[in-house]
C-alpha cells in the first residue's frame, strides 16, 4: 500500500528560506487548470437557446442560484459562486486519483507507475485551508448582514452567559469542517490502497465507484451544506 507521507516534489529558495512544493500542491494546480480550462471551454460560443452541454451547464447554474437565494437572500450573488466552486474543487480533488496508474505485481513482474495522483483532500492542510475560508465567510457575512455592533451582540444571544460558548462554536465548526472532510477522504484512500494490494486487478475498479466517485460527491455536498448552514445562520439570525 502507498505511503501516507506527503512527498516533496521540488523546492526553491526565497530570501534564504527553502519553500517545498509537495505533491499536494502539484495535483491541486492540475485540478485548478482542469476547472479553469473547462469553464473557458464550456462558456465559449454560448447560444441564445441552449443545447447539449450548455443546457446542462445552465441547469446546474440555475439550481445553484436558487439554492443560494434560498439560503443567503441578498447575499446570494456573492456566496453562490463560492459554493459552486468549492463543490467542484472538492469533487475533482477526490476523483483525480482514479487516473493514477496502479502499482502491479503480475506473474513475477512488477509495474511501478511513473507518477501518482493522490487526492489533495487527504492532506489536512488542504481541508484546513478550505475550512478557514468557509469560516472567514461566516464571519464576514455576519458582519455584513448585521453590522459590527449587531454581530458582536450575537455572541450574547440568547443570554450573555453564552458568550464563551458562542465564541468556541466557531472553533468547533472549523474543526468539524476540517476533520470530517480529511478523515473521510483519507479513510477512502487507505481502503482503496488495501484493496489494490490484496486484489490489484478488477475489484478495485468496482470499489472505486464508491470510494472515489460517490464518496467524493457525498463529502463535497456535506462540506457545502454545512458551510451554507453556518453562513445562513450568520445572515438570518434575529436577535
Amino acid at each position: 500500500m502507498e505511503s501516507l507521507e506527503i512527498k516533496t516534489v521540488f523546492s526553491f529558495t526565497v530570501a534564504g528560506m527553502e519553500i517545498p512544493v509537495t505533491e499536494t500542491v502539484i495535483v491541486t494546480w492540475v485540478v485548478m487548470i482542469i476547472l479553469i480550462t473547462a469553464s473557458l471551454f464550456l462558456t465559449r460560443r454560448l447560444k441564445l437557446i441552449p443545447t447539449g452541454a450548455q443546457a446542462i451547464l445552465e441547469a446546474g447554474i440555475e439550481f445553484l442560484n436558487n439554492f443560494a437565494k434560498n439560503q443567503f437572500g441578498r447575499f446570494a450573488k456573492y456566496l453562490g459562486p463560492y459554493m459552486g466552486t468549492v463543490f467542484l474543487f472538492i469533487v475533482f480533488n477526490t476523483i483525480i486519483s482514479v487516473f493514477t496508474p496502479v502499482h502491479l505485481h503480475v506473474f513475477g513482474h512488477e509495474f511501478v507507475p511513473p507518477f501518482s495522483l493522490r487526492p489533495p483532500t487527504k492532506d489536512i492542510n488542504v481541508t484546513a485551508a478550505l475550512a478557514a475560508i468557509s469560516i472567514s465567510l461566516v464571519l464576514i457575512s455576519g458582519i455584513a448582514a448585521r453590522g459590527l455592533v449587531g454581530w458582536f451582540k450575537s455572541f450574547l444571544h440568547p443570554v450573555p452567559i453564552m458568550l464563551p460558548f458562542n465564541i468556541l462554536d466557531y472553533g468547533t465548526r472549523f474543526l468539524s469542517l476540517t476533520l470530517r472532510l480529511f478523515g473521510n477522504i483519507l479513510g477512502g484512500f487507505v481502503m482503496m490502497g488495501l484493496i489494490e494490494t490484496i486484489v490489484p486487478v478488477g475489484i478495485p475498479m468496482i470499489f472505486s465507484l464508491y470510494f472515489d466517485f460517490f464518496d467524493g460527491l457525498l463529502q463535497a455536498a456535506i462540506f457545502v451544506f454545512l458551510t451554507s448552514l453556518y453562513i445562513s445562520e450568520a445572515v438570518n439570525v434575529h436577535d
